[in-house]
């Protein structure tokens, strides 16, 4: 026989940064649909794909905006969605849904003007880069993770989703594969100087002062909130590399 009241579980559990923010959720919907729709239309990507030789012969000036959107399969949509849901929701939180989506473009058009600026330089390389066409949100996925190392420094990543190591050095080790993979190793067909077009460009917009007053204070209260809290509830590390008393719940 069965008690009529039972004692509430005390087990929970939890995956990701929670519930969708509003930018994040659009361009989730927004990515997915340009795959799905490139598989009906391979074209697609000839027209919207950031293609430097279209650039300066047809004035597409569009493209390095538009190949964010596009994908080159499964995987390569996967990785960058699953990226920029985890770490662009909490982003977007902090700083509001008109400073994300700002920063998460300039991060993409930064990469992508990336590969436009190496496609007309004076070196062997620049033809390359001319006749090629780009694509993905990598750009601006890379800058977001810089962002979220930047702010949340000693948060845990898992390499290869089996190693523990600190957003910061994840960070670190992944700019640091790029870029050696750029001047010295074979791209395989991966656009790593776009990459790196992306944590440049969106560092650079962070350090040129461009955060909003309220996002900052707003992101102030919450640490102080957190702080005050730490002695009711159990703290792990975390937070910005300039707060006095990094901690999040």
């Amino acid at each position: 026989m069965r008690s009529r009241y039972s004692a509430p579980s005390t087990f929970s559990y939890s995956f990701g940064p929670g519930p969708l923010t509003p930018a994040v959720k659009a361009l989730l919907i927004a990515n997915v649909a340009v795959f799905l729709l490139t598989l009906i239309s391979p074209a697609i990507v000839l027209q919207f794909g950031l293609w430097p030789e279209a650039v300066f012969e047809h004035f597409a000036i569009w493209q390095p905006v538009t190949y964010m959107f596009l994908h080159g399969g499964f995987g390569h949509i996967l990785f960058n969605m699953l990226t920029l849901w985890m770490v662009g929701v909490e982003l977007e939180r902090m700083w509001g849904t008109r400073y994300f989506t700002q920063y998460y473009f300039v991060s993409g058009i930064g990469a992508g003007l990336t590969q436009v600026i190496l496609a007309v330089l004076p070196f062997s390389f620049a033809p390359t880069f001319y006749s090629q066409v780009t694509i993905g949100a990598s750009g601006a996925v890379f800058g977001l993770l810089l962002a979220y190392a930047l702010y949340f420094p000693h948060r845990t990543f898992y390499m290869y989703f089996l190693f523990p190591i600190q957003a910061r050095v994840f960070v670190m080790i992944l700019g640091a594969i790029t870029l050696l993979t750029a001047v010295f190793g074979n791209a395989g067909g991966v656009a790593h100087t776009a990459h790196l077009g992306g944590l440049a460009s969106g560092y650079l917009y962070l350090k040129s002062g461009r955060i909003h007053p309220v996002s900052e204070i707003k992101y102030r209260f919450l640490k102080w909130r957190i702080n005050r809290m730490r002695r009711k509830f159990d703290v792990y590390s975390g937070g910005r590399a300039d707060d006095v008393n990094r901690r999040v719940h």
